[in-house]
């Protein structure tokens, strides 16, 4: 069975480009019919808040992601020491005590030099007297992984055939001098431990695979199946972050994104599928392939989602939106009022401002207030249908000798206060006859 994970580090809001992370596996997992895993990546203890994490499950339940497993790194942090431990005994981890400012005067040396900056474990030829030394002047080592200067290909879902080798590659800090866990050694555990058989990740992991690949096999298990994406930006090209906000899902949601406009989006954006509003995740994942994504980079439109939330809402049917519509208050939004306004509305809350226009009090703009008068006088009796505004404009351009635009724009601006909106035949009815005449004369 295919299981896949999804680990945000909960030390931020989730932006688009983590919700596509989320997305995307939720999908492949449903395609395949596996399991869904969230695993909330929350070692550092110090950024890691519960109110980022409550902000991340909130943010995926909204978007229809649930989860078949609820995971957290900060109560594995016993299963941590147990194989760092059993690494130490094996051989393949080992201490280093250089400080940060070592570290960095190396890294600008070698990098000076026009060579990449890979460490040159010079901690494997200290003597025990040094380390003693050292331990004397306070340090506390950090471990490093000790790769295999040896070939590492795996076949990538999105990249194709993917080649390192572990001479171009540094051997990764697992542990700091603090004790606190880096990312590499804990996710190779988890992904193990919870049979993960699918990671799909961004682009910027590709260098850690390689070396998590030798992890995997270190610790005697399987590497999973891997497919890394391009990670998404913004408009202009710049990269997304949840320490700066960028396009977080709360705010699209506070702005009146649908959820499934939002997926409909995501989970298309830079591959070779048409972007096109889904009414559903079942819908999404009916066709879904990791295998169409593309290796450009995709940028995030908020316009092109814009346009995609309104398509969805003009297709939705009464029986989805109506519930809703009363939660906001609008008691008369019933079946044909939706019909009217839906083909108007870039969000559910455009709708507010058309139930005031057709059922409450308006401030009505009137340039000619003689026009407005003689167009009242010629008002159908009711009952009132599509065919009353043809009707009525038919009459009031004999009688007033106006046509096109001098004729629609005065009634229109009299009737609702805009001068744009849903069609006035579908509108008319709404409003009633006995508010025309109000707002057409202001008498009650």
């Amino acid at each position: 069975m295919t299981i896949v994970r999804f680990a945000p580090s909960p030390t931020g809001y989730l932006h688009v480009g983590n919700a596509r992370m989320a997305l995307v596996n939720w999908l492949h997992a449903r395609s395949k019919g596996g399991t869904f895993i969230l695993r909330l990546d929350d070692t550092d203890s110090e950024r890691s808040t519960e109110e980022f994490a409550s902000s991340i499950e909130d943010d995926l339940r909204w978007l229809g992601l649930e989860w078949g497993q609820l995971e957290r790194q900060s109560t594995r942090m016993d299963r941590y020491r147990e194989i760092l431990e059993s690494l130490k005994s094996a051989g393949r981890v080992y201490a280093c005590y250089e400080t940060p400012e070592e570290l960095e005067y190396g890294r600008k040396r070698l990098l000076s030099r026009g060579k990449p900056p890979i460490y040159d474990r010079a901690a494997l030829a200290l003597s025990d007297e040094k380390r003693a030394e050292y331990e004397a002047e306070g340090r506390t080592p950090h471990w490093r992984f000790k790769l295999d200067h040896a070939d590492i290909d795996f076949d990538d879902l999105v990249r194709g055939h993917v080649h390192f080798h572990g001479t171009n590659l540094s051997d990764p800090v697992l542990v700091r001098g603090d004790g606190t866990y880096l990312y590499m050694m804990p996710s190779a555990v988890d992904d193990i431990d919870m049979a993960v058989t699918d990671v799909i990740r961004g682009e910027d992991h590709v260098a850690n695979t390689a070396v998590q690949i030798q992890l995997f096999e270190a610790l005697g298990a399987k590497p999973p199946t891997f497919a890394h994406t391009p990670l998404l930006t913004d408009i202009s090209g710049q990269g997304l972050s949840k320490r700066l906000g960028s396009m977080t899902v709360a705010s699209l949601r506070e702005d009146g994104v649908e959820p499934m406009a939002l997926n409909s989006y995501l989970a298309h954006i830079g591959t070779s599928d048409a972007i096109e509003p889904r009414p559903s995740l079942a819908d999404l994942a009916s066709d879904f392939d990791i295998g169409h994504t593309g290796r450009g980079t995709p940028k995030f439109d908020p316009d092109h989602l814009k346009v995609l939330n309104a398509a969805l809402l003009h297709g939705t049917a009464y029986e989805d939106a109506s519930s809703r519509l009363f939660a906001m208050g609008l008691d008369r939004a019933d079946a044909d009022f939706w019909s009217a306004v839906r083909p108007n509305l870039e969000r559910l809350d455009d709708a507010k401002q058309w139930h005031q226009v057709c059922f409450d009090a308006i401030e009505p703009v009137i340039d000619d207030a003689e026009f407005a008068r003689a167009a009242a006088g010629l008002l159908p009796v009711e009952p009132w249908d599509e065919t009353t505004w043809k009707k009525w404009t038919g009459i009031v351009k004999v009688e007033t000798g106006r046509k096109g635009k001098e004729l629609f724009l005065p009634l229109r601006l009299a009737l609702t206060g805009l001068d744009h909106g849903p069609e006035l035949k579908v509108m008319l009815p709404l409003i009633g006859r006995e508010r025309v005449l109000q707002r057409l004369t202001g008498e009650s």
